[in-house]
């Protein structure tokens, strides 16, 4: 792998994938709209030589040559995610098809993250990949769960074309050093609570600028 693409590479995830792939001597794009991204978790990155941040926007056609492209543009949080849940449902599903032309273009191979949340709300627990879940098309965080869906299925019928040019991963409730401390997921929520001296609920926390998960 010579040139990689990070679609929103800012952000908790991306910048860690940025500093490993880095690390493994690739040369780097990181692409961010600076929505939810944020730009200090790549700010050491920003000498390095083989190391580029791009801003733009995946709902628009993406012009560059790379030979791998991991796609992980969309806001996660439900703190981000209903601020605007049009734009939400652009991100991913108009996102996912302008990432799958380029891979087309390029030759590139392409790494899409899906989530638990293509499940819904699952009467099956522990989930399996055989189980096709519960799911609310209308709820207010059915714009995360639904676009999710919707990119995860152009990306399992381009992986039936074009084979193992295109790899699915679907994550489950990560977090670690970068995660803002409103991210307004469980486990974010229980940790800011911990170090507050606060009982453990599932409510996200206020804006707390003195916590960090992690330096």
């Amino acid at each position: 792998m010579n040139f990689a693409m990070v679609t929103s590479g800012p952000g908790f995830l991306g910048s860690h994938l940025c500093d490993r792939l880095l690390s493994e001597d690739a040369r780097v794009i990181c692409l961010d709209y600076r929505s939810t991204g944020i730009s200090a978790n790549v700010s050491h990155l920003a000498s390095a030589p083989r190391f580029a941040l791009i801003e733009a926007d995946v709902v628009h056609p993406i012009s560059v040559n790379v030979d791998a492209i991991f796609n992980l543009a969309c806001p996660a949080s439900p703190v981000h995610y209903q601020q605007n849940p049009i734009k939400s449902m652009w991100t991913s599903v108009l996102g996912a098809i302008n990432v799958i032309k380029l891979a087309e273009r390029t030759g590139a191979w392409v790494h899409q993250t899906s989530t638990s949340k293509i499940y819904g709300d699952p009467h099956v627990h522990p989930k399996t990949e055989s189980y096709w879940g519960n799911v609310n098309t209308v709820g207010t965080r059915s714009c995360y769960d639904e676009r999710k869906r919707a990119a995860t299925t152009l990306f399992a019928d381009y992986r039936r074309h074009q084979g193992e040019v295109a790899k699915l991963v679907c994550i489950f409730n990560t977090y670690g050093p970068r995660t803002l401390p409103d991210d307004g997921r469980v486990l974010s929520n229980f940790v800011v609570q911990a170090l507050s001296g606060n009982n453990a609920t599932d409510d996200p926390p206020q804006r707390q600028p003195d916590i960090a998960l992690a330096e």
